[in-house]
């Protein structure tokens, strides 16, 4: 499957000013499969596992001499590392802290070799040691996106969409054909095997079976990076993730006798490792959005709403069967999966966060779902996942926030615009976002 991500990592390969490059993101979000695919395009590829080659960590333990290094790695691995023409990759970094200091030196001393460094849990070793600046460069990764998935299934449509006139409604029968598709997308989710293998199979159990076992994963992963008194906390927030969808996270719903001084740091843990997604309170009053939060205010999301149901042991037969159905009644899962999107079209060379704003007063009660920037302004995003044409808590963050020019809507309906407001559908979320970031048009549209 074609990634977004594979245009970034050409980019980087043919830069004049390459750095070493960190490829950041959760578990199994595809970050080896696509570097080893970059590497198809190179004369030779090593990859260096330091989880299965533990051995390996020990070249980088006497010293981070790169000439020393290389030979070393050439002797006891029998590969020739040859600059200008081997992509260098090493993966599950984590377990080798050195060689990701290592990677400063690779940049300053042989700046032809290519080298690449991944890891499931590779920001964990980022905090304890730091990324020196401007030795390194970074790309994030998050799961398959919708207009992935897309391309993945039906190339003419990726064009489609991103060049449709948006002052058009959408032919209804174009419209609903897309809308099921969102609807097979959010039952199935994103992760790539998974994904993958609804795609060769339609297989409703193996689906559940391939979600449970990396949810099992990640569980698993708990003990590498939590201390063992911290691990039923970070399982307690693990498993309130999806029960606590679409509304301001509180620790008090959290069952059993823990307190907010002993979740707080479980759900950070989370959060480092890419599992989990805050999405902090802003008031929105300036640019840039992150300026103006407030941090013990958040909602939360998992990277997934594939693996979000098959957590809370949800059927995703309703999506299959009655899409017109499942859309109304998991309205929060929607808006999650709209959040998805939009990590999933942020230009990958910086981490992106996401914000929302809320107003609760005896006169107001209102909540926008996303604050996001495109073209220098502040744009208020609310999600509907039925057919509800309310817009009140939009309208009224317009009124009090005079820089913002107008709002937007996703929804189930076509497009259209009220007064201020422009209505798109679910699917057309790239389409938005590449509007404002031709680089990030450009590397949906190589999908293809």
């Amino acid at each position: 499957m074609n990634r977004i991500i594979d245009y970034f990592l050409q980019e980087w390969k043919h830069k004049d000013s390459r750095k070493s490059l960190l490829l950041r993101g959760a578990r199994q979000v595809g970050k080896t499969h696509c570097v080893r695919k970059l590497g198809k395009s190179y004369e030779s590829f090593v990859e260096i596992n330091f989880e299965s080659e533990p051995l390996a960590a020990k070249i980088f333990e006497k010293n981070l001499d790169c000439q020393r290094i290389i030979r070393d790695l050439n002797l006891q691995f029998g590969h020739e590392i040859i600059p200008g023409k081997t992509l260098l990759f090493f993966d599950e970094c984590q377990m080798a802290p050195q060689a990701i200091v290592a990677l400063r030196y690779f940049y300053e001393t042989m700046p032809e070799l290519h080298v690449i460094a991944a890891g499931s849990l590779l920001d964990f070793a980022i905090e304890q040691i730091g990324i020196p600046v401007g030795r390194v460069e970074s790309l994030y990764m998050y799961p398959v996106s919708f207009i992935e998935y897309l391309a993945a299934t039906n190339k003419s449509a990726v064009s489609y969409i991103l060049d449709y006139d948006e002052q058009q409604e959408q032919p209804e029968n174009i419209h609903q054909a897309f809308l099921e598709a969102v609807a097979i997308y959010s039952a199935v989710g994103g992760m790539p095997y998974p994904l993958q293998e609804w795609i060769n199979k339609k297989n409703a159990r193996q689906l559940s079976d391939n979600h449970t076992a990396i949810l099992d994963s990640y569980r698993q992963d708990f003990g590498k990076y939590a201390r063992t008194l911290q691990i039923k906390y970070v399982e307690s927030i693990f498993e309130q993730i999806p029960r606590q969808l679409g509304r301001k996270f509180k620790y008090s719903l959290v069952e059993g006798e823990f307190r907010k001084r002993e979740l707080a740091p479980a759900l950070n843990l989370l959060v480092t490792a890419g599992v989990v997604h805050k999405i902090i309170y802003s008031a929105g009053q300036g640019i840039p959005i992150g300026a103006d939060v407030d941090d013990a205010d958040y909602k939360t999301i998992f990277l997934d709403i594939g693996l979000t149901q098959a957590e809370l042991g949800l059927d995703i037969a309703e999506w299959l069967l009655h899409p017109d159905q499942a859309f109304v009644n998991k309205g929060s899962l929607i808006e999650a999966f709209v959040g998805q999107e939009l990590l999933a079209y942020a230009l990958p060379s910086r981490k992106k966060s996401l914000y929302y704003w809320h107003k609760e007063s005896r006169l107001h009660q209102a909540e926008i779902d996303y604050l996001i920037q495109l073209h220098g302004n502040i744009i208020p995003v609310e999600v509907k996942a039925g057919t509800g044409r309310t817009l009140q808590s939009l309208q009224h963050f317009l009124t009090t926030h005079n820089h913002c020019p107008y709002g937007l809507r996703f929804s189930k309906n076509n497009y259209s615009q009220y007064q201020n407001i422009k209505s798109y559908p679910l699917y057309a979320i790239a389409q938005v976002i590449s509007q404002a970031y031709p680089e990030m048009k450009h590397a949906i549209l190589s999908l293809l």
